[in-house]
């Protein structure tokens, strides 16, 4: 043994709990100031708002009309046995997809 601790004396010794340990400690005071960060920079989605427009927009409007009549009628309980209006919704929604993606792209760039 008095030989591995002669040896021993020359080479560093590591101890790999403590230096987690203290990594911990440190990351802990880091994240909430990068979490801030984060929050600060993020900027605003504006998807939601360009949806919007495009339902309200000349070319989506006569299909997003038609779909609010018909969710008016089926709760009213004057639609037909069965009627969702999933048609009516996929139409809306693929003529405001249409209408969207371009300018969302555009953001984007």
């Amino acid at each position: 043994m008095a030989i591995l601790d002669y040896i021993a004396s020359f080479l560093p010794t590591v101890h790999a709990e403590e230096e987690e340990e203290e990594k911990t400690e440190e990351t802990q005071d880091e994240e909430p100031a990068a979490a801030e960060e984060e929050e600060e920079e993020e900027p605003e989605d504006e998807q939601p708002v360009i949806r919007e427009e495009c339902k309200e927009s000349a070319k989506c409007k006569a299909l997003t009309e038609h779909f609010t009549h018909c969710q008016e009628k089926v709760e009213a309980g004057e639609g037909y046995k069965g009627e969702d209006c999933v048609e009516e919704l996929f139409h809306m929604m693929h003529c405001v997809d249409e209408c969207a993606g371009p300018k969302l792209w555009a953001k984007l760039k």
